[in-house]
């Protein structure tokens, strides 16, 4: 029955509500502060702010759970008519996955290897007693069509290695969707994938949760994501919500100064470069790829891996700049950055440090070419040993590199931590106990403890929040201006790529489409592939999710069939600039651009500007409406 103080339009309540931390011995520590919030129904809410701020603790109340070493203290959550808080455990049971459904950020961890995804999407369903077997098949097919994945039909039989990242996210979002639920929670269910994904993922999950009026919530620290799926938005910090407004309000005219700090670090800031010393240019690059040829699998007689990665790669790397990868998953990003580092052995081409060939594993490196180029991974709870202190962690490359142990290292560590601004403090701490801005901190510190030449940074922001990844690149480039050190900046973000990198250079299926200056990839023109990425990047204005879409998913001009020449353009099958009986007969040739930038394509520099600039104007005449 409905409460006198419910209003009869709010199908989501939260009173009050108040989530402590506990450890046995210590006082509980308050992490959710009596929250207050109304979702309407068909209202999509969006909870926003950085790492530790509350916003998924505020979401699985919902579900009324919280995570081990937590309990929900106070408060009251009401969906419909139901109090949530007061369920036993059976009754949670049978609301969650039922009335209440999470979309969580890791599909791949969500899934079971051994099994289809059809028998998956549809356990919910089975469980829960909503329908028949037949029927929940059918109706996952029938959700499958609506979130826009391919072969809707048959792609249930499929393992859920099987289909791509953005492919089983959706796949996530029916096995959710699967019983109807009154509430969706979406916890950063976009946060791991490429750009060009992201689009394709955001359109079918706007989609269905618009055509069946369903209320959600959508957990993300990325205000640009947000602005294209939320009616409202609440700003979270500490736990406590430090504005709600809608979704305009919020974007464009921010009340809260720690609102305005969010909507400032959409857009890192472009920082020009450094002036390059005239010497630099005489002097041998510090590192230098030529015709590099890469991959992965059994060789053959000839010495070529069975999967082919990285095809004809040239870069260069001078002393104190930085040079950007950037592409989609899969582009050959991380292969490049690990066969510099040795740990994947190239089998055509040659890497030079400083002029002298490296060879091209670990086995034939000296410890010298080992700590002149360090890499600093994507993932710091898996790149640092959660049992060390972080005192012991910087102390071994120390030790290895410099020989330096007992109060000598001590002092080292401190100053390190120093460097990447952490407390001297931090040294006694295991990395479990530190955020994840910190450990990326210390994940670096323990790369510049081998005092480097060149740290290849693989994706070091990407699982960081907006604040705490604008943080990590303004400590880069303070890093970079006081030490010297170069970078290899590998990401899939061209804002973050563009505000670090001196020169970018472009991959995509393992081939350079595209290289030059920082300013050469701001504006067309551009490769196509390069154009799709730099419209494929997100904007924290409402329009911009419709304009995106109609830019990646126009639909391409029929040409015939391409000719059995392996070196044709790789992006092909999706370019919508490709010409017939050129493109599908010959491989494109490297142009030079009067810009600076070299571009694989078979497009002239003008035909290029001049189609760019037209699909531009028309995305905005269009208002994204196909």
């Amino acid at each position: 029955m409905t409460t006198e103080n419910q209003k009869p339009d709010v199908h989501v309540e939260v009173r009050g509500l108040r989530v402590v931390g506990s450890r046995p011995g210590e006082p509980d520590t308050t992490i959710v502060h009596d929250i207050d919030l109304d979702i309407g129904r068909g209202e999509v809410l969006a909870l926003i702010g950085e790492s530790g701020s509350g916003k998924t603790t505020i979401a699985l109340s919902l579900m009324g759970h919280a995570r081990g070493s937590c309990r929900i203290a106070g408060g009251t959550v009401r969906v419909g008519e139901t109090d949530v808080l007061s369920l036993d455990a059976n009754a949670l049971a049978a609301l969650r996955g039922r009335r209440v459904a999470y979309i969580a950020q890791s599909a791949a961890a969500a899934f079971n290897p051994s099994r289809t995804i059809l028998d998956q999407v549809i356990e919910s369903a089975l469980i829960h007693g909503t329908m028949t077997k037949q029927a929940a098949q059918a109706k996952a097919v029938e959700l499958f069509r609506a979130l826009a994945l391919p072969e809707p039909d048959t792609i249930g039989r499929r393992y859920p290695h099987q289909v791509s990242g953005g492919q089983l996210q959706r796949v996530m979002a029916a096995m959710a969707l699967i019983t109807d639920p009154e509430l969706v929670i979406l916890d950063e269910p976009t946060t791991a994938l490429d750009v060009t994904t992201q689009v394709d993922v955001l359109c079918a999950f706007r989609s269905v949760i618009r055509e069946r009026g369903m209320t959600a919530v959508y957990v993300s620290h990325d205000l640009a994501v947000v602005g294209q799926m939320a009616d409202r938005i609440a700003v979270l910090s500490d736990g406590v919500v430090r504005e709600i407004g809608d979704t305009g309000q919020i974007l464009q005219a921010p009340a809260h100064p720690y609102t305005q700090s969010l909507v400032a670090a959409v857009t890192p800031t472009d920082v020009p470069p450094t002036q390059r010393p005239a010497q630099a240019d005489a002097a041998a690059p510090l590192l230098e790829i030529r015709r590099v040829f890469a991959g992965y699998g059994r060789r053959d007689a000839k010495g070529w891996p069975k999967k082919m990665i990285l095809s004809d790669i040239d870069l260069t790397i001078r002393r104190g700049e930085t040079v950007g990868v950037i592409g989609e998953s899969g582009s050959g990003k991380s292969t490049l950055a690990k066969v510099i580092a040795g740990l994947v052995p190239s089998c055509g081409g040659s890497v030079l440090l400083n002029g002298e060939p490296l060879p091209r594993d670990l086995h034939g490196r000296t410890r010298d070419q080992f700590r002149r180029i360090q890499i600093v991974f994507q993932n710091a709870d898996t790149a640092l040993n959660p049992v060390h202190t972080v005192e012991r962690t910087l102390a071994r490359p120390l030790a290895f590199y410099h020989g330096l142990k007992g109060e000598r290292a001590r002092r080292r560590v401190a100053e390190l931590l120093e460097l990447v601004k952490l407390s001297p403090a931090v040294a006694q701490r295991r990395t479990t106990e530190l955020s994840g801005g910190q450990k990326q901190r210390v994940n670096l510190a323990r790369a510049l403890a081998a005092e480097p030449d060149l740290i290849l940074c693989d994706e070091v922001t990407s699982a960081l929040d907006t604040v705490v990844g604008a943080a990590i690149l303004d400590l880069l480039r303070d890093l970079q201006r006081q030490l010297g050190v170069s970078y290899l900046f590998i990401t899939h973000d061209i804002a973050k790529v563009r505000a670090i990198s001196d020169d970018i250079v472009v991959l995509y299926a393992g081939h350079r489409v595209e290289s030059g200056d920082r300013h050469a990839l701001a504006a067309p023109p551009l490769h196509p592939y390069s154009h799709l990425l730099v419209s494929s990047a997100p904007e924290p204005r409402k329009a911009w999710l419709d304009e995106a879409s109609e830019r990646c998913h126009r639909p391409l001009a029929p040409i015939g069939e391409a000719a059995a020449d392996p070196d044709l353009c790789t992006f092909l099958a999706r370019c919508s600039m490709r010409v017939d009986g050129v493109c599908n007969r010959t491989a494109p040739s490297l142009r030079t651009f009067g810009n600076g930038a070299q571009v694989l394509c078979h497009q002239t520099e003008v035909a290029l500007a001049v189609l760019q600039s037209d699909l531009a104007i028309e995305a905005v005449e269009t208002g994204g409406v196909r």
